[in-house]
């Protein structure tokens, strides 16, 4: 891992809104950074079959506006739109739930890209009391930052690597700062300072195996637009 985790965590920000899709209430989580690399090289490490595998996931099924893709052991749905090199929109099907992710990309200077990824879910208001808008976005900063290593390094992530690093020191803290920087975008977008914060440490117990606080049940991090997202793209 020849990239600080931690400064990366720190490059991300962080926004969370209430919506609406379809008459139905939503909550969207919003995550923006800067890569160092040009917006063609950023466009196909997120569409290519054959790059996605080497920081997030493999992925299968028809890749293109309208076909069905599906990331191994993870999500799948429907491609909805795909404007090269700017915007892709996906349905984010899990579980039995539907949701909808769109990546945008921009240049921001001389060789750099600014992405912005948009997740937006109807999540029960249970769910979101439990774990709050970091069950579906710690495991986005996990993918965006295996994809900061990917094309910092042209590195491959190694499963095994990854998963150790998860549950260690260096793991721990980079969970900890990005389920702490949802908590305050929540917060901002009205949530109560206190519920936030318990909702953070429910996230952190769930991406880390450490015990949920008080005694909680910390296992059920899932659900509309939950902490599948991104788990098995940690460290990448």
């Amino acid at each position: 891992m020849s990239i600080d985790a931690l400064e990366q965590v720190g490059l991300v920000t962080r926004v969370v809104r209430t919506g609406e899709r379809a008459g139905r209430p939503t909550k969207v989580a919003e995550a923006r950074r800067v890569y160092r690399a040009q917006v063609g090289d950023v466009w196909d490490a997120l569409t290519s079959a054959e790059r996605l595998p080497r920081w997030f996931l493999p992925v299968s099924g028809d890749l293109r506006v309208g076909g069905r893709y599906q990331l191994q052991g993870n999500a799948g749905g429907t491609v909805e739109a795909c404007d090269r090199p700017q915007r892709l929109a996906v349905t984010w099907e899990y579980g039995g739930d539907v949701s909808w992710v769109e990546v945008h990309l921009a240049p921001a200077g001389d060789d750099a890209t600014e992405l912005r990824l948009v997740h937006e879910a109807h999540v029960d208001p249970a769910f979101w009391e439990q774990y709050g808008p970091g069950a579906v976005g710690v495991g986005w900063d996990l993918a965006l930052w295996g994809l900061a290593l990917h094309l910092g390094t042209g590195a491959s992530v190694d499963p095994a690597e990854s998963e150790a690093w998860s549950v260690g020191p260096e793991g721990r803290a980079f969970v900890t700062s990005a389920a702490t920087g949802w908590a305050a975008a929540a917060v901002a977008d009205g949530d109560d300072p206190a519920a936030a914060q318990r909702a953070g440490e429910r996230t952190i117990a769930f991406y880390t195996g450490q015990p949920a606080p008080d005694g909680e049940d910390g296992t059920g991090a899932g659900g509309d637009g939950g902490a599948e997202a991104g788990t098995e793209g940690r460290a990448g």
